[in-house]
């Protein structure tokens, strides 16, 4: 059974930093494109960062272009999101997914975590 677990989330102020992760069980991990997504209450999911099956591809929202940046060990069956000067329109709970192939939308991902929730405050 594949189960994706996010943690990290938390309370902070604008301008901090925060690291989620994600770790993966009950799946070849090195096989999958990993993402991270997030969603307000009222609104659609939001695509915020993908990585390839290894490191060498990358992709970011150009909101959170040159502040986050997404990593994962795969020895370890983890994906991260560092998240830098940290804004409080980053309030989300954030979601992390497995998909074949490196996307932008919530469609070609496969399973998804329960969520951690940031909130960012001014």
């Amino acid at each position: 059974q594949v189960q994706l677990v996010e943690s990290g989330g938390g309370l902070v102020q604008a301008g901090d930093s925060l690291r989620l992760s994600c770790a993966a069980s009950g799946l070849t991990f090195g096989n999958w494109a990993m993402g991270w997504f997030r969603q307000v209450p009222g609104k659609e999911r939001e695509f915020v960062a993908a990585i390839s099956l290894t490191t060498s591809g990358t992709t970011y929202a150009d909101s959170v272009k040159g502040r986050f940046t997404i990593s994962r060990d795969n020895a370890k069956n983890t994906v991260y999101l560092q998240m830098n000067s940290l804004k409080p329109e980053d309030t989300a709970v954030y979601y992390c997914a497995n998909g074949v192939l490196l996307a932008t939308t919530p469609r070609p991902y496969t399973k998804w975590g329960q969520g951690t929730q940031v909130t960012v405050s001014s």
